[in-house]
């Protein structure tokens, strides 16, 4: 369970889950700070796992990656940045689109994947889980990223004699 989080089935594996770790990462883990992100993707991990197992009861193939860990930062991603643009590569194009059409689209996308040799159900459980924590803790966390974000006044200078 744990542990496959941090197995990999191949270098492009690794890679894929970088990149989207890479481009929405680094915005959430601003928002939960450094111990508040550690624990929401270490527990979307294991929410992703579970709900891998209790959809698969029967599986006997290995689960391995970090995937569905990395799907409950899209699903925080989400609620909390849904109109932050993302460059993304449209036919030969770059484009910025919405986060909101990008992870709707890579979510809607995951129940299309079924029975490839992807573990869809571990992406879907990490990513519902990530969303709702989010949305539990939404107006703190995007209050905490205002804070980060606004310029402090130095303090006053001290009295001259």
């Amino acid at each position: 369970g744990f542990v496959s989080m941090f197995l990999h089935g191949s270098i492009l594996h690794i890679l894929g889950n970088m990149w989207f770790l890479w481009v929405f990462g680094n915005n959430v883990e601003e928002a939960f700070g450094m111990f508040g992100y550690l624990a929401m993707y270490l527990v979307a991990g294991i929410v992703a796992t579970a709900s891998f197992v209790l959809l698969n009861p029967d599986a006997t193939e290995p689960l391995v990656g970090a995937s569905g860990a990395i799907a409950g930062v899209l699903g925080a991603y989400l609620v909390l940045f849904p109109r932050h643009r993302v460059m993304t590569l449209l036919f030969v194009f770059f484009v910025p689109i919405p986060a909101m059409f990008f992870l709707g689209f890579w979510f809607v996308s995951q129940f299309a994947i079924a029975d490839v040799g992807i573990a869809w159900e571990a992406h879907v459980g990490g990513f519902v889980l990530g969303a709702l924590i989010a949305l539990l803790l939404r107006e703190s966390l995007l209050r905490r990223v205002r804070n980060l974000h606004t310029p402090r006044m130095p303090p006053p200078p001290p009295p001259r004699f």
